[in-house]
């Protein structure tokens, strides 16, 4: 690390500790050349995932999408914001722990149903009428014969 204040590229560790998030690491730092003390964070730099989209193409990774597409299935049910959170946080926990660098719009779609279904069957079945493309309303209650069935279970 170069200081900010004299450019010299030694500094030793003053003091370290984890941030309050618990995914950086904050360190204090001295200069050894003129004493100036600064802090600098270090953090684990994630690997960017691609998303393949169903006409081929490629764009990066957003979780904001998934977000807004939970929040349009939810509206009007009673799924709290923080739950909504939870399903985007456990897709995308999966979606890094499967160390792929590139991921299809099909299997975060599954990833998002397959959390959703066990917390509303309505959000569940609009997700996926809009996700699967359900083209009449033949698909629309095979979907809902599916859950039924899974019940009965």
């Amino acid at each position: 690390m170069k200081c900010p204040k004299c450019n010299c590229s030694e500094s030793k560790v003053v003091d370290t500790r984890p941030t309050d998030d618990g995914f950086k690491i904050r360190r204090r730092r001295e200069c050894i050349e003129c004493g100036y003390r600064f802090t600098t964070y270090e953090k684990i730099e994630e690997t960017q995932i691609v998303v393949i989209k169903r006409d081929g193409t490629r764009q990066g990774y957003n979780r904001d999408k998934i977000i807004n597409g939970l929040i349009r299935a939810c509206d009007k049910r009673s799924v709290s914001l923080e739950q909504i959170e939870g399903i985007a946080d456990k897709v995308e926990k999966q979606l890094y722990n499967t160390f792929q660098n590139e991921v299809s719009t099909e299997v975060i779609g599954e990833l998002v149903m397959n959390e959703l279904q066990g917390v509303d069957d309505v959000a569940y079945v609009r997700f996926a009428s809009v996700y699967r493309k359900f083209k009449d309303i033949n698909t629309f209650m095979d979907e809902l014969k599916r859950i039924l069935d899974e019940r009965k279970k």
